[in-house]
């Protein structure tokens, strides 16, 4: 942990913590892999003088990204599936972010490091006017590296995982339709994000950080 994690963290907790105003929402965003797993693969066939082997294999059928925000105070939320997760999908995914946010004046978001995770993407993607617009309608907010705890869309993530997935899903079409129909859910039902680590938390419970980089920049130069 050192000074850029420090940063980093407390740039995002001071936002966590600012009151809720739609003309410039807190949105946090995220991509995960989903990998499509069909069923499981026949035991291997008996050999003579051999010890049996069972063979716990699955069928890999490929992969998808999902893509998702949420608007941790209010409970909005957003969710796309795509076959990768390239500057492309990025772009055509916080264009839709920014249509879902028409009346703001500046969309925080909250991303990791990602090398897609830039305006550049925009530019890729769109002509210059849009990507212009759209450059202009984020203020980007980065967790520090190694460190996507501090992304709330993390615990969405996490509920994902537990209602669907966490089992075997075979084809994309069919991931898609149980996950939107979650997160559908979820929005419909105003689950929101209860943020409890505050920026006077992260200096309590970590002091022992907080000391260790300033004692190691305040240390005199050597002759």
């Amino acid at each position: 942990m050192n000074a850029e994690y420090l940063a980093r963290m407390e740039r995002l907790l001071w936002l966590y913590q600012q009151p809720y105003d739609a003309r410039f929402p807190v949105v946090c965003f995220d991509e995960r892999p989903c990998f499509l797993i069909g069923e499981a693969v026949a035991a291997e066939a008996m050999q003579s003088g051999k010890v049996r082997r069972e063979h716990y294999a699955f069928e890999k059928l490929g992969s998808c990204a999902l893509l998702a925000a949420i608007e941790p105070k209010t409970g909005k939320r957003l969710a796309q599936i795509f076959d990768q997760r390239r500057k492309r999908e990025y772009a055509l995914f916080l264009r839709e972010v920014a249509a879902a946010f028409p009346e703001a004046e500046k969309i925080r978001l909250v991303q990791d490091n990602l090398n897609t995770h830039s305006a550049s993407a925009f530019y890729e993607t769109f002509a210059a006017d849009e990507a212009f617009a759209l450059a202009h309608k984020f203020e980007f907010y980065y967790t520090p590296k190694s460190a996507s705890w501090l992304n709330m869309i993390e615990i969405e993530f996490s509920a994902i995982v537990k209602q669907c997935l966490s089992r075997r899903i075979a084809s994309r079409a069919e991931l898609e339709r149980e996950v939107l129909a979650i997160v559908k859910e979820r929005e419909e039902k105003s689950i929101k994000i209860d943020w409890q680590f505050s920026l006077e938390s992260a200096r309590t419970k970590l002091s022992k950080h907080y000391e260790q980089v300033l004692a190691e920049n305040l240390k005199p130069e050597q002759t």
